[in-house]
């Protein structure tokens, strides 16, 4: 039976890889809530079906269906794609959802605490405790033994490239909605001994109205050891061009754990995205959760990839940037095959894209 440990992951000999190594495979969550997703989440179950299979062929791909929606996403998904019936609040399985680790021989599990990105003031919507047993729930399906991490932190906060260095925003990490207790020396400590961090570096903020507070990883990303992929606009007048140019300026300077100078490539946002009233009719509108209003602004990303096993799964949006954002990526990657994924607003208009969807399981030898 997979243990609940007492010791430390660093002291253990274990590390969070770089997504870019080798997993053994990608975690969803299957998208029900008609507070969330607009016509009874029917459009973007397609989205992240259409996700799943593009994944899948690079990798395995478990999906997490409620008892409910079990039939529904079992007939909407092919065969090879594995459906396992769990309980949660919404499907977003990169924070709600385990962080791995591994040392070269074995993987094991760290259940983070979760919030619903800032707790009863802030948060998104309540209550999320089903999220919360997410990591523990995965842990035991896949018999790997677990470490609990007394600290807040959602994956998409932070980006790592599996030798010391993480990636992440003090508007997230250092938000008072997540660890009020916690000083900044503090929370690097938690990262230092459950993911194996000697250096964070921090971007002062993230994506504009981001309703996770800022999460990195619509902002930046690792592909390798010493590179990174930061977005990019030449228009001053784009909401987020403040916000770019700070991070791209701050990782220019940047050097990695290793001591290496940080090589940034550019990868250019979308036009922006406003939410429309169309889009806007068809979601319930319930006490206690976030309000979709039409004319919100999105921040729309395609730094929110996916890496899978010699695969980039990438969010498209229908702009005429789509093309470039595969052709430099593709050129960055060659080692990669960079697909799209079309309906990558779908996704977006629920709060999150193609990488605060998916968690990688990486693999013992991810190397």
């Amino acid at each position: 039976m997979p243990k609940l440990l007492t010791t430390i992951p660093h002291a253990d000999g274990f590390h969070m890889p770089g997504e870019f190594e080798k997993h053994d495979g990608c975690w969803m969550l299957w998208p029900d809530r008609t507070d969330t997703y607009r016509l009874g989440a029917k459009p973007a179950q397609a989205a992240y079906a259409e996700t799943a299979i593009a994944i899948s062929q690079f990798e395995k791909v478990t999906v997490g269906v409620s008892a409910a929606q079990f039939k529904n996403a079992r007939n909407k998904l092919p065969d090879h794609i594995r459906v396992v019936e769990i309980s949660y609040n919404d499907s977003w399985m990169r924070d709600s959802g385990p962080i791995f680790v591994n040392n070269g021989q074995e993987v094991r599990a760290v259940d983070w605490d979760f919030n619903a990105w800032g707790g009863l003031e802030e948060g998104i919507y309540f209550p999320w405790d089903l999220d919360d047993l997410v990591p523990r729930k995965v842990a035991e399906m896949e018999w790997l033994d677990r470490y609990k991490a007394n600290m807040v932190l959602e994956g998409g906060a932070i980006t790592v490239d599996g030798e010391g260095t993480l990636i992440t925003t003090a508007q997230c990490l250092l938000n008072p909605n997540r660890n009020p207790d916690l000083s900044k020396e503090e929370i690097e400590k938690y990262l230092h001994d459950y993911l194996g961090i000697e250096k964070t570096i921090w971007i002062p903020r993230g994506s504009l109205h981001d309703e996770t507070d800022g999460h990195v990883d619509g902002l930046c990303a690792f592909i390798r050891p010493g590179e990174v992929v930061v977005e990019w606009t030449d228009e001053k007048n784009d909401p987020e061009y403040d916000i770019i140019m700070e991070a791209y300026e701050l990782l220019q300077k940047a050097t990695d754990a290793q001591g290496r100078k940080l090589k940034v490539h550019k990868l250019h946002n979308p036009a922006p995205i406003y939410v429309t009233h169309e889009e806007t009719e068809g979601i319930d509108s319930v006490e206690g959760v976030l309000e979709r209003v039409a004319g919100t602004f999105m921040g729309p990303s395609y730094i929110n990839f996916y890496l899978a096993n010699g695969g980039c799964v990438v969010p498209l949006y229908n702009d005429p940037a789509d093309s470039v954002a595969l052709e430099t990526l593709q050129k960055l990657m060659p080692e990669r095959k960079v697909v799209g994924v079309k309906s990558g607003r779908e996704i977006l208009l629920g709060g999150g894209m193609v990488h605060c969807i998916t968690q990688q399981q990486p693999s013992a030898k991810s190397k």
